[in-house]
C-alpha cells in the first residue's frame, strides 16, 4: 500500500440544510473547501474560542491540520498556522487520523488532541484562551508512550468520575507485514489509557493482563458513552476487519405443543469441515446477564455446511439444509427456513 501522499486528496465539503429535505454544497463560500486537498480523516465542530459560534477542527493525514472560526455570517476564517493547530512544535505536520476535543485541565477552554503514525507521537494542544494553541505533549507525559503506536480513535472520558477527563486512543498499525520484521511494532496493538493527574500530568494506565486494555488488536473506530446508565462510561471499538473465517447463525421459532415460541432447549448440532458442533438456545447466563438466544458457529475456512439437525423441545427432530454460510437463517419449526440475513451481502 503506498501511503497518502501516492494517493490524490480531495476537497472537504460542507453542506448547507436547506430546511426541505435538500442540502447545498457551501464548502467554498463557507471558506472550508480545502483547496488543498489535504487528507482529511476527522472533523468536529466545537466553540473553540467561547463566543458562541461553533468553530470548525479538521485533522488531517501527513498534511497541516486545519482550525477554522466561525464569523458568523455563514462563513470561515482559516487561523490554522496562526492559532498554532496545524503543525506539531517543531513546525511538523503530523499523520493526524483521530480528534478528541475536551478541556483536560478544567480551565474553561476546549483542548485537542490528535492520533498519529508510528515512530512519531499523538500531539495534545493546550488552549490558552481565545482558540491558541501550544504542543504541550512532551511535557503533559503524552509523546514518549505513544511514538511505537500507530492512532486511530479517540477520545477524552473521564473513567473514574474524579472530575478530570482523561484520554483514550485506539492504535493498530495499517501494514500487516510489519509483524514479519523487528521493527519495534506490530499489525494488532494494545488501546492507551492516560490517567490525568489534576490537568498537571498524564500516567499510563497499566495494560493488566485480561482486561480491555491488554487486548491487542488493529483497532480503528472508538466510541463512548454511558451504555448501561450506570454513570460509567464505557468503550466501544471498531477493530479492522482481518478474519476470513466463516459462520453462521439460527434463530429458531417454535410452534409446536410442547416447544415455546423462543424455542429456548432446543439444540442444534452442525457437521462441518469434518467437525461436529453443538449449540443451544438458552435464557439467561453468567451473573445477571443474558445473552443473544441466536445459535452461533464459526465454520473457520469452510463455505458448505454438511448437516444441520435441530432437537426441538419436546423430542421432535428436524433436519434442515442451509444453502449457504456468512448468513443468519430463521427456521421456524415444521416450515424450515422462513427468514435470511445476509449484511455482506447487502454491501456487495
Amino acid at each position: 500500500m503506498c501511503g497518502p501522499r501516492g494517493l490524490e486528496g480531495e476537497h472537504n465539503h460542507l453542506f448547507h440544510n436547506n430546511g426541505d429535505g435538500t442540502f447545498t454544497d457551501v464548502s467554498v463560500k463557507a471558506g472550508v473547501n480545502d483547496p488543498n486537498k489535504y487528507y482529511g480523516f476527522s472533523s468536529v465542530f466545537v466553540d473553540l474560542n467561547n463566543d458562541g459560534k461553533v468553530d470548525l477542527a479538521v485533522a488531517d493525514d501527513s498534511t497541516p491540520n486545519y482550525l477554522y472560526i466561525n464569523k458568523g455570517n455563514g462563513t470561515f476564517e482559516d487561523d490554522s498556522y496562526a492559532s498554532g493547530f496545524a503543525l506539531n512544535q517543531d513546525g511538523r505536520e503530523v499523520a493526524a487520523m483521530g480528534l478528541a476535543i475536551g478541556d483536560y485541565d478544567n480551565t474553561g477552554w476546549d483542548d485537542l488532541f490528535v492520533s498519529d503514525f508510528s515512530d512519531d507521537y499523538d500531539v495534545l494542544y493546550h488552549n490558552d484562551g481565545q482558540a491558541n494553541f501550544s504542543d504541550v505533549s512532551y511535557p503533559m507525559g503524552i509523546a514518549k508512550e505513544t511514538i511505537p503506536f500507530l492512532g486511530w480513535g479517540t477520545g477524552f472520558i473521564d473513567y473514574d468520575n474524579d472530575g478530570w477527563k482523561d484520554l483514550f486512543v485506539v492504535n493498530g498499525h495499517v501494514y500487516p507485514g510489519v509483524d514479519k520484521h523487528d521493527w519495534g511494532t506490530s499489525f494488532a496493538e494494545r488501546p492507551l489509557l492516560f490517567h490525568n493527574l489534576n490537568g498537571k500530568k498524564f500516567v499510563v494506565v497499566p495494560p493488566v493482563e485480561n482486561t480491555g486494555l491488554a487486548i491487542v488488536t488493529p483497532a480503528r473506530g472508538a466510541s463512548f458513552g454511558d451504555l448501561f446508565n450506570d454513570g460509567k462510561i464505557d468503550i466501544v471499538i471498531n477493530p479492522l476487519a482481518n478474519n476470513h473465517n466463516h459462520w453462521v447463525e439460527l434463530k429458531l421459532v417454535g410452534t409446536g405443543p410442547k416447544t415455546p415460541r423462543d424455542a429456548v432447549g432446543a439444540t442444534v448440532y452442525l457437521t462441518a469441515n469434518g467437525m461436529l458442533q453443538r449449540g443451544d438456545v438458552i435464557s439467561g447466563g453468567g451473573y445477571m446477564s443474558s445473552n443473544d438466544q441466536r445459535v452461533h458457529f464459526g465454520l473457520g475456512a469452510a463455505t458448505k455446511i454438511d448437516k444441520v439437525e435441530i432437537h426441538w423441545p419436546g423430542g421432535k427432530i428436524e433436519a434442515v439444509h442451509l444453502p449457504a454460510v456468512d448468513r443468519i437463517f430463521t427456521i421456524t419449526q415444521d416450515k424450515g427456513i422462513t427468514g435470511v440475513l445476509c449484511t455482506a451481502c447487502k454491501k456487495k
